[in-house]
């Protein structure tokens, strides 16, 4: 099973998951083996690995590690072009759609595709939209882009449409790291209604009930980072975590796979 068809499975059975993120910047390597351990037991669906400033062999050799012991899919988020690995099981080619700063609508795409290709990674094109969230945001500054203002839930929708009509395979909204906002519900409900894309949202998610209402908007899975960073406190994944003990969905790339 390829992992965008794991994807598929959960919103063609109307399902529902949490995925975490995590930031080999805030921990070294025992620390991310530590916590995607901890994600898989919460019931993640999966774990994203990316961030800002990790060194090549740093970021490697954080995720052959942590692919040993993961049962669930390991994803690159990268952060940049550098951050490709042949120890993923996929990575998600994200296209900062809501800005327009051609490094990172395809600047950074073709920089990292011949090492992408090389290693016969499985990719996922994603629509990547920038959310206003009530502060700068990391990929806000970084970026040089802006984000999508809160109440222009048209806007946002109309972006999603025009990215399924490229072809790609996910819409992403993003608040941002430490967002003091998530995402509002009606801007999902809204890019829910306008395409059949698997639909990612993140950024200020803070507790299970801001996980919930994006879900009844219409997210199929939510992201969450920086809310499990200050402790090792995950109670409330669990309690929003929806039939992630259904055999039928353990990622094949891991033990026992093929």
């Amino acid at each position: 099973m390829q992992v965008y068809d794991y994807f598929l499975s959960y919103k063609t059975q109307s399902r529902k998951g949490v995925i975490v993120l995590l930031d080999p910047d805030k921990g070294g390597k025992d620390e991310m083996n530590k916590r995607a351990g901890a994600a898989e037991q919460a019931g993640a669906a999966a774990v994203f690995v990316g961030g800002s400033h990790i060194g090549d062999n740093d970021f490697d050799d954080t995720l052959q590690a942590m692919k040993q012991e993961l049962h669930i899919p390991l994803i690159i988020f990268p952060g940049g072009s550098s951050q490709v690995s042949q120890y993923a099981d996929a990575i998600l080619f994200l296209s900062l759609i809501s800005g327009r700063n051609p490094q990172y609508l395809i600047g950074e795409h073709i920089t990292a595709a011949p090492k992408v290709k090389k290693l016969r990674l499985e990719v996922i094109s994603t629509a990547y939209m920038l959310v206003e969230s009530g502060k700068i945001s990391a990929v806000e500054y970084i970026s040089n882009t802006k984000p999508i203002p809160r109440e222009q839930v048209k806007i946002a929708a109309a972006h999603a449409m025009a990215a399924e009509m490229l072809g790609m395979k996910l819409v992403y909204l993003e608040a941002g790291s430490g967002a003091l906002y998530p995402v509002p519900p009606e801007m999902i409900s809204a890019v829910r209604k306008a395409v059949d894309l698997p639909l990612l949202v993140g950024g200020g998610i803070k507790d299970a009930g801001q996980a919930q209402s994006a879900f009844t908007a219409g997210a199929d899975f939510v992201v969450i980072g920086n809310a499990l960073e200050s402790g090792d406190d995950w109670a409330w994944v669990k309690g929003i975590k929806t039939d992630f003990e259904n055999p039928s969905l353990i990622h094949p790339l891991r033990k026992g796979g093929s």
